[in-house]
């Protein structure tokens, strides 16, 4: 399917939630999209292509379950990971990749020579989460503290993820040249039928209130695109053929 077939196998309406609530995780979101693929068209895709909102090690051990191929951006994981160490203030010279780790010792030495030894361990979903910290004693006396850990007293901490063969794979996967050209496929496949739903019909605020009416309100909108897809590119071309 290229860019102009794009079309629409399912949808779903969610009401916002309320400021203290919590939307649903990424995962729940995408395993229900792929009930409704198979309950819409008989069977799971083979493929998804999704973008770095749901690229989630949840989601990458769902899809690898069902047999389906993920594709997804794993560098928005990796900025949200510099933005905390920017907020926490912490210079670009003591990021994570500047600590040296000794697997002999299973411990890290920082760029000011402090070392960092394990304290905790806790297993998620596809990954083995590993926490490293420092005597706070030595952080509070060295000259570098500032720049390394300036908003704690408890002394530095870093974490090691060891990620299940799953989520590696995937990673793998991204890193290279096929999976990097199937990804750049998402933005216009994906955003054609959102376009066209502005710009054509005018869906960019719902003229109906309450769930039911705007689902309606949407199936209605989705059905469309899919008709004139219909048109466009499996009635016309039987018709010309015909002539």
């Amino acid at each position: 399917m290229n860019d102009a077939q794009a079309s629409l196998p399912s949808l779903d309406t969610t009401p916002a939630p309320a400021a203290p609530a919590k939307p649903l995780p990424p995962a729940a979101v995408r395993v229900k999209a792929i009930q409704q693929i198979e309950a819409n068209l008989g069977s799971k895709p083979k493929q998804m292509v999704v973008d770095g909102g749901f690229t989630c090690r949840e989601n990458i051990l769902q899809t690898t379950q069902q047999g389906i191929d993920l594709y997804g951006s794993w560098g928005q994981q990796e900025q949200k990971g510099l933005g905390a160490l920017r907020q926490k203030g912490i210079a670009p010279e003591f990021y994570p990749a500047a600590f040296q780790y000794d697997a002999a010792q299973d411990r890290y030495r920082c760029p000011a020579g402090k070392l960092l030894g394990l304290t905790t361990q806790q297993a998620g979903a596809g990954v083995v989460q590993y926490q490293y910290r420092a005597e706070a004693a030595e952080c509070q006396a060295c000259a570098s503290k500032g720049q390394c850990c300036p908003q704690t007293d408890l002394g530095r901490t870093l974490s090691r993820s060891v990620d299940a063969p799953e989520v590696r794979q995937f990673r793998e996967k991204m890193e290279g040249l096929p999976g990097r050209e199937i990804y750049r496929q998402r933005a216009p496949v994906a955003e054609f039928p959102n376009a066209w739903l502005k710009a054509k019909l005018g869906l960019r605020q719902f003229r109906l209130r309450g769930l039911d009416k705007v689902g309606w309100e949407t199936l209605w909108a989705c059905l469309t695109c899919n008709v004139v897809q219909w048109i466009r590119f499996c009635w016309r071309p039987r018709l010309a053929l015909q002539h």
